[in-house]
């Protein structure tokens, strides 16, 4: 096992790491309703007024973040993981949140007039827009559907890019910015979709349920969760159960598994000034682990 120092511990569920420009890091506690930052000195301090669900993070061109918010779940005494909708909740949405003042606005909460049901994770391109996932929520003997838009940073636009997805999760821009992968949850499998422009993709044909191409698919009892692209163009997809980020090139290949210390390593993200150091999210035990990467991360577009 890789050398994984903990950053800090001690969280509710945390999930979609960011490094910033002074060198903290700011997470997502989904079920302690927050986001989080931690200094470089250690010191913590909560950033905005999430409330819900906040999962995925992403700082947009403007400098602010804007987070994938799932509504919130419920958390039985002992379970650190859902088991299903929070009693308050009433649909997903995007959220912008400025970092510097804590002002924190809803930006979105329905697309073609359905409500957004668990909005999971985001990515901007270089045009300003970003793509985000909406996992789906789960209850007791139905599930919501899950989906892929897209949608500019100042509320004015959002439109359906791929629906349905079974549990659309992490997603992640090519180094060209010509391909999004998306990691669905229940299969692991790992999806690509080519960009025609911004918002539209080329789908293919059957039996694609939903347009996306596969690049791979793993087996046994595992599951994906969130992901990163690697400079080279490797994308490395956190996988629930086998304690791991399982790296795959983009022709399918399993290039590397890097073992980390929880069953549940959900995010992962880049920092440091070579882009080489790895911040993992360790939701089981409610930890941020760090380590040296073999390959620099993709340098993300803001």
């Amino acid at each position: 096992m890789p050398d994984v120092r903990i950053v800090a511990s001690n969280f509710g569920f945390p999930e979609g790491p960011v490094v910033m420009p002074d060198g903290a890091v700011i997470l997502t506690e989904i079920a302690g309703r927050c986001c989080t930052r931690i200094g470089p000195d250690g010191a913590r301090s909560t950033v905005g007024i999430a409330g819900g669900g906040p999962n995925g993070l992403a700082v947009g061109p403007d400098g602010a973040l804007y987070l994938c918010n799932n509504g919130g779940g419920k958390y039985p005494p002992g379970h650190w993981m859902a088991t299903g909708p929070a009693d308050d909740y009433d649909g997903g949405c995007i959220q912008r949140i400025d970092p510097k003042t804590g002002d924190t606005r809803v930006l979105y909460t329905h697309c073609n007039g359905h409500k957004l049901s668990a909005p999971n994770d985001l990515v901007f391109d270089t045009q300003g827009g970003f793509y985000f996932t909406d996992l789906g929520k789960r209850y007791a003997r139905t599930r919501d559907h899950g989906g892929l838009y897209y949608a500019l940073p100042d509320g004015s636009k959002i439109v359906e890019v791929a629906y349905p997805i079974l549990s659309p999760n992490g997603c992640g821009l090519s180094p060209d910015g010509k391909v999004l992968y998306v990691a669905d949850t229940e299969p692991a499998r790992l999806w690509a979709f080519d960009i025609a422009s911004p918002g539209v993709v080329t789908k293919q044909g059957w039996p694609s349920p939903h347009g996306g191409r596969i690049v791979a698919g793993l087996g046994g009892f595992q599951r994906f969760d969130s992901l990163a692209v690697e400079a080279s163009g490797n994308i490395a997809v956190a996988t629930l159960h086998a304690g791991c980020i399982t790296v795959i090139a983009p022709d399918g290949k399993v290039v590397r598994r890097v073992t980390m210390p929880d069953e549940f390593p959900t995010n992962i993200c880049f920092g440091g000034p070579d882009l080489r150091t790895a911040y993992v999210t360790l939701s089981a035990t409610g930890r941020l682990g760090a380590l040296d990467w073999d390959e620099p991360g993709l340098r993300l577009n803001y």
